[in-house]
């Protein structure tokens, strides 16, 4: 039986397929070694569903900024409970009242440390326990993301190397919502306002330009928070399409 995502978008089944073979092989041997990291968007969701095919009880780090949307909190914890999610809510060091204190506004005055002490630094350290991370990055997502690889290595602080897998990186945004409507995922209804990418909530603002679906993320004077702006290398293994 053909189903209404495979009418309207072609090849989408054999994109899901390639994949679900991807994460299978990846997982293989590996399985306590994996890690997911969602912001509870869309592309992350997928990602999230994809692993959890193979290992039901993946880590899923969620970094809790603590200046989230309320919807995304309350998407968090709905999905969390509906999915049986290990979910691990990765925390700065500082709450918001003793970072604003210290430093003031950050995310108004320095948006860059503000992204360093709340995301960037919590989430390296998070990693470090693990072998394999899983994201839901995709090319079509911004410039800075063109030349992403469906795996890569990624470096830690420690020294530590990882496995970066990118299952989606050349999936579009319509392939993105149509796999959840297959899968019967529910959404952040932030998008139903006309989000296109959601971080932090005083980050984020609905998409300065309708051909750059990132353009509402910190006032369009960047498109990354510094955690995946590493340059790194193809990982040659399963599933890369990259010689050894």
């Amino acid at each position: 039986m053909t189903t209404t995502a495979e009418v309207v978008i072609p090849g989408l089944a054999e994109k899901i397929a390639e994949a679900q073979r991807f994460v299978r092989a990846e997982l293989a041997g590996r399985e306590a070694e994996a890690a997911v990291t969602s912001s509870f968007q869309a592309e992350d969701m997928v990602v999230v569903d994809l692993v959890r095919q193979v290992l039901p009880h993946v880590p899923v780090l969620f970094l809790d900024t603590g200046y989230h949307f309320r919807a995304t909190y309350e998407y968090r914890d709905q999905m969390a409970q509906a999915w049986n999610l290990n979910l691990v809510n990765v925390l700065p060091e500082k709450t918001v009242a003793e970072q604003e204190a210290e430093f003031g506004i950050l995310n108004q005055i320095a948006p860059d440390k503000c992204c360093g002490l709340r995301k960037v630094g919590p989430l390296f350290k998070s990693l470090d326990p693990y072998g394999l991370w899983f994201t839901g990055l995709r090319r079509e997502q911004a410039k800075t993301r063109a030349n992403l690889q469906v795996a890569e290595f990624f470096s830690l602080p420690t020294g530590k190397q990882l496995r970066k897998l990118s299952p989606l990186a050349d999936w579009t945004t319509r392939e993105v919502w149509y796999y959840a409507q297959q899968r019967e995922i529910p959404l952040l209804p932030l998008y139903d306002l006309g989000y296109s990418s959601i971080g932090c909530e005083p980050c984020t603002s609905l998409p300065l330009s309708s051909d750059d679906p990132r353009s509402g993320r910190w006032g369009g004077h960047k498109v990354e928070c510094g955690i995946h702006i590493q340059p790194a290398a193809p990982v040659a293994g399963p599933g890369t399409g990259v010689e050894k």
